[in-house]
């Protein structure tokens, strides 16, 4: 168990619990509100056919992540622990796409 607190940066077994928490509830959360999304403005793989689909699925998937991410932290009073996650995962999203 303390290589997971370790690896999760989390300082209790309660923080840990609700980091995973907030991580299951971001990703389920993101998936069916892409879902959503999509079908409200009628972008099925019928229409415009699976790889601008899942091209546009992906894309959309990718901010509502990172939206719900920080949402749910706030919810779950881990507001701190997941702001510090985004700033890294911003900087390093600005490195990839900043490269000449």
């Amino acid at each position: 168990m303390e290589k997971i607190r370790s690896f999760f940066k989390a300082e209790s077994n309660y923080q840990l619990f609700i980091i995973n928490i907030v991580f299951a509830l971001t990703g389920t959360s993101s998936l069916f509100l892409a879902d959503y999304i999509l079908n409200s403005l009628l972008i099925t793989k019928d229409a415009y056919g699976s790889f601008f689909y899942w091209l546009t699925r992906i894309i959309l998937i990718l901010p509502l992540y990172q939206a719900l991410l920080i949402i749910f932290g706030v919810i779950f009073g881990e507001f701190t622990y997941f702001w510090k996650m985004e700033k890294k995962t911003i900087s390093k999203l600005k490195s990839i796409f900043s490269k000449k």
